[in-house]
């Protein structure tokens, strides 16, 4: 699926199936949650921090639900994705373009 198909799906489904979108701050709390949700699989699969019975433990659920939220907040917003990544790929790649490559840290 493209990212511009993928904008479209979420909206129809909001249409079909949640009557509406929730407002721009509330999806912006709901990312925040998601984003928490993702860290918290992170830190117990890659830190140090172990999992507790019956948590969830799959980054895929957790990363899908930040995407979600995300393009709901793009929709709602008029920010085309697709357009916008795009354009994100230009910045760093005119600003980035040899930075990482003489990072001696990187090396």
């Amino acid at each position: 699926m493209t990212i511009q198909e993928a904008q479209e799906r979420v909206d129809l489904w909001i249409k079909t199936y949640g009557v509406r979108y929730f407002n721009e701050l509330t999806n912006m709390a709901c990312l925040t949650e998601e984003v928490g949700e993702l860290a918290r699989v992170m830190a117990r699969k890659y830190g140090e921090q172990s999992f507790k019975e019956g948590e969830n433990q799959t980054l895929d659920e957790e990363m899908a639900d930040v995407l979600w939220v995300l393009i709901c907040l793009a929709n709602q917003t008029g920010v085309d994705l697709n357009e916008a990544l795009e354009a994100s790929f230009r910045k760093k790649t005119e600003r980035d373009k040899d930075r990482h490559k003489n990072n001696s840290k990187l090396k």
